[in-house]
């Protein structure tokens, strides 16, 4: 259903989502959770002038649009920190609170196969350069945001035994664009629910 609602704008633009990290790094952080396909009928919106301030939900209904403050922004840079640096340390108790539990099991599953192959994503240093709103939206007793967020990190791939990078540069940042979607229940706290990275 996510997936679906990340594309409720009118556009030409048409994302293309990736499982691959920008930063060439092995590991997608969840990226399988924008993968999935989307019905024949869902639109697409544009990714945001990033720096051009809040984007608007034109589309939206006056009982379906929110109004965010610069508060939520900076409540999802911190999200966007959070849950890069818990999903570097492996840290599950930090992703289970700061993720839904459908991107949660995403994450888990990412973690799971760098297991698998002997690896470990380290990421570190991360810092927003740029972000926007995309569209805000209700849905009952539920909020939703997208962020079009650009931001810069540390991110390389280790080998688990040897501590061997075999992808990555660690003394070099990379630069990422990518739409979050975060959703609060009830007026709780911001959570990551969706990541689109676009083609």
């Amino acid at each position: 259903m996510l997936a679906i609602r990340f594309f409720r704008s009118q556009s030409a633009y048409n994302p293309a989502p990736t499982t691959a990290r920008a930063s060439g790094g092995t590991g997608s952080f969840g990226r399988n959770a924008a993968a999935r396909p989307e019905p024949s009928n869902a639109t697409a919106f544009p990714i945001p002038g990033i720096g051009s301030g809040f984007g608007g939900t034109s589309q939206a209904t006056a009982s379906d649009e929110i109004r965010l403050t610069k508060t939520d922004l900076d409540t999802f840079q911190q999200r966007l920190t959070e849950v890069q640096e818990a999903f570097g340390r492996e840290d599950h108790a930090a992703l289970r609170r700061l993720a839904t539990p459908e991107m949660v099991s995403y994450l888990f599953e990412e973690l799971a196969d760098n297991a698998k192959k002997g690896l470990r994503n380290e990421i570190s240093d991360v810092g927003l350069l740029e972000a926007d709103i995309a569209e805000s939206w209700r849905e009952g007793d539920r909020n939703f945001a997208t962020a079009a967020l650009r931001y810069e990190s540390r991110d390389v791939t280790r080998d688990r035994i040897s501590g061997k990078i075999v992808e990555g540069q660690a003394d070099q940042p990379t630069e990422t664009t990518e739409l979050w979607t975060f959703m609060r229940q009830n007026g709780g706290d911001w959570k990551l629910a969706a990541i689109q990275q676009p083609g």
